[in-house]
């Protein structure tokens, strides 16, 4: 028998829908119920592709007893953190005040106000290492909650109190200085080994490179070359069918944790494509050609996530034996492609499997990839992991910006193409006016309104369609979200709040400028307004990026690994950043040379245009010269005169601000 969850959207509260625990979703009606019968609210955090939360389901969720006693007990809340990153944000702070670490799945215990008085993570189904089971968890909360209430209540109040002192974020001046001691700070963590930056688990650090491939520095390109090597041909990178899994358990990057998030590939696949060379360019065709095979929805958009789990075991989709292989390829092909992709007889994962890597460059580049073809093409017959296909708006803006710059980097027009769909669908969908939904699936778009995250995302990607079409539709669509932020989620001394002003109370109101997975709602505002203001000269704008900058000062020389996206802003804010006009008609091959070139320059926003485009300031007044493709290019509010030739517009573009 369903329970109320029945009715959500989400696909991770819909896999909890055939659950015996009587969930509710987060609302006013569920503390409501807790407050009529006088018992605390349990609220379980996780989303669709989590292992960990599927594995507590089963061993509890699922239970006949635990449930009963969970209804009995408690009013149980079930939140998808990728629907709702605010409730998420609240209670992840305080799971970390609390236990000193966090993750998911995520177990609040609450009292009627929301406040938290228990918080924790993974609870097994009977005692495991120290740790209690869930029932023994439970029972322990219910006598509390009954014998000792007003213990109980007092705990709550402390650690909501605890959590409302904010941490004033001082504001200071963001210089060259602080880049490169950013540099300096980086490379005391980098792995010179194996790439990447600390220990296992190993996340890919994609801000981070981004503001090493436009630092510069020959410390910088050290770090960011090695990195992407090792990414792409260790384990966490999907050999055959393209595509990075979320994270390596492991220093060299050769397990991974198998689920795959459009975040994580978005970014990846923008960075590979701009950093170019051999690797770069087939990392990001392969990316890009998975992201619009397995992730794509019928309405254009994109899915967050693809499961770890298939058939119930982490990573079986993709891990080989050499068996297996000499089954499929015969025994001397399977044999070949058991040691170039490093599977062994012991296994390098579980049971004797292994997963593939490409550590270097197979002699026979025909033969490799006809062998990928028919692994693929069998793999393809095997159960394939279950897909998340909520489209998120930020992680969609993130698609947007990666398959515009590749596809014009790459001259891949159907790139482009996939970016401008997804765009139209973002735009009529998820767009209310000026407000911006967070989440659609089957184009109906879901309650939960965009926190900051996604008005910064978005609209940097509706600027990058701008670039790349030079539709004016994108730059005012752009425009009005970017105002819309600066009104809403302000906090009237540069800095943002990640939820509007008349969003739902919480306990506190989320603020945190420290990226993550993908960029932080400030980050993503910082580099959108740089961005707004270079194609439209507003000072108004220029003025909230620099102000938001400055506020996050303090965090990028404590923490520069947790700040990359502030650093990429910060770059190409002192920068200028370079402002590029290409006027050109479409057969002009000289037109295209210049656009490219431009396109290859770091940081620079660039727009391609036939003369008499209008609608973005950006071209205004540029003209072919002589008749010939012309670039104009400024920085600082300079301009040079117009160039018609490659090499003059490379001396150009090569000076500095």
């Amino acid at each position: 028998m369903a329970n109320r969850l029945a009715n959500a959207t989400s696909p991770y509260l819909l896999q909890h829908a055939e659950n015996p625990v009587d969930w509710w979703e987060w609302g006013p009606e569920a503390f409501d119920e807790a407050r009529r019968r006088d018992i605390p609210v349990l609220l379980s955090v996780g989303y669709a592709a989590c292992h960990w939360c599927h594995v507590m389901a089963h061993e509890s969720f699922e239970d006949d007893a635990v449930a009963a006693y969970l209804n009995e007990h408690f009013v149980a809340i079930k939140v998808d953190r990728e629907e709702r990153p605010d409730v998420d944000a609240v209670y992840m702070q305080a799971t970390v005040a609390m236990t000193g670490q966090g993750g998911w799945p995520m177990t609040c215990v609450l009292d009627h106000e929301g406040n938290p008085f228990f918080a924790g993570t993974y609870f097994p189904d009977r005692p495991r290492h120290g740790q209690p089971s869930f029932s023994q968890l439970l029972a322990a909360i219910t006598d509390a909650w009954q014998q000792r209430r007003n213990d109980v209540l007092n705990s709550a109040a402390n650690i909501a109190s605890q959590l409302a002192r904010e941490v004033a974020l001082v504001p200071a001046p963001v210089d060259a200085g602080v880049l490169d001691a950013a540099i300096i700070a980086l490379s005391r963590e980098y792995d010179e080994a194996n790439g990447g930056f600390g220990t296992a688990p190993k996340f890919p650090p994609s801000m981070v490179l981004e503001f090493l491939r436009l630092h510069g520095s020959k410390d910088a390109r050290r770090m960011l070359n090695g990195t992407l090597e090792a990414m792409a041909r260790g384990g966490m990178y999907d050999q055959l069918g393209g595509g990075f899994a979320r994270y390596s358990v492991d220093a060299g990057w050769v397990v991974p944790h198998f689920e795959k998030m459009l975040y994580d590939n978005a970014q990846l696949l923008g960075l590979y494509a701009r950093v170019g060379g051999e690797l770069g360019e087939r990392i990001a065709r392969e990316t890009a050609e998975f992201m619009l095979r397995e992730l794509r929805t019928d309405e254009g958009g994109f899915a967050s996530a693809l499961d770890a789990d298939t058939e119930g075991v982490e990573g079986r989709f993709y891990v080989w034996t050499p068996g297996q292989l000499i089954d499929v390829l015969g025994e001397e092909d399977g044999q070949w492609a058991a040691m170039l992709l490093y599977v062994t007889a012991t296994g390098t994962f579980e049971h004797g499997s292994s997963t593939l890597q490409l550590r270097s460059d197979p002699g026979d580049a025909a033969r490799w990839e006809r062998i990928r073809s028919r692994l693929l093409e069998h793999r393809e017959r095997r159960t394939g992991p279950a897909r998340d296909d909520k489209v998120v708006a930020a992680w969609n803006g993130l698609a947007i910006t990666a398959l515009v710059d590749a596809g014009l980097l790459l001259a891949e027009p159907t790139f482009v193409g996939a970016a401008i769909e997804c765009g139209e669908l973002l735009a009529r969908v998820h767009l209310d006016g000026n407000m911006l939904r967070r989440v659609s699936r089957d184009g109906i778009a879901g309650s939960p309104a965009g926190v900051l995250e996604d008005y910064g995302l978005v609209a940097d990607a509706f600027l990058a369609l701008a670039c790349a079409t030079a539709d004016q539709r994108w730059l005012k669509r752009a425009g009005a979200l970017l105002d819309k932020a600066l009104a809403d989620f302000g906090d009237g001394s540069g800095s943002f709040y990640d939820t509007a002003a008349d969003a739902e109370t919480l306990v506190l109101r989320p603020r945190d400028p420290s990226d993550n997975a993908s960029p932080s709602g400030h980050s993503a505002m910082i580099r959108a307004l740089t961005r707004y203001a270079a194609l439209t000269g507003s000072g108004r704008h220029r003025d909230a990026a620099e102000a938001a900058l400055r506020s996050v000062a303090g965090l990028i020389a404590r923490a520069p690994r947790f700040a990359g996206w502030s650093l990429v802003a910060a770059t190409e804010m002192l920068a200028g950043p370079a402002e590029v006009a290409v006027i050109t008609i479409a057969e002009d091959a000289s037109g295209q040379d210049l656009a490219a070139l431009a396109r290859r320059t770091p940081g620079a926003v660039v727009v391609v245009a036939e003369p008499g485009t209008t609608g973005i300031p950006l071209l205004d007044g540029r003209e072919l010269v002589d008749g010939r493709a012309a670039a104009y290019v400024c920085r600082n509010l300079v301009c040079q005169r117009p160039v018609t030739d490659t090499q003059e517009l490379r001396v150009l573009l090569s000076r500095p601000a």
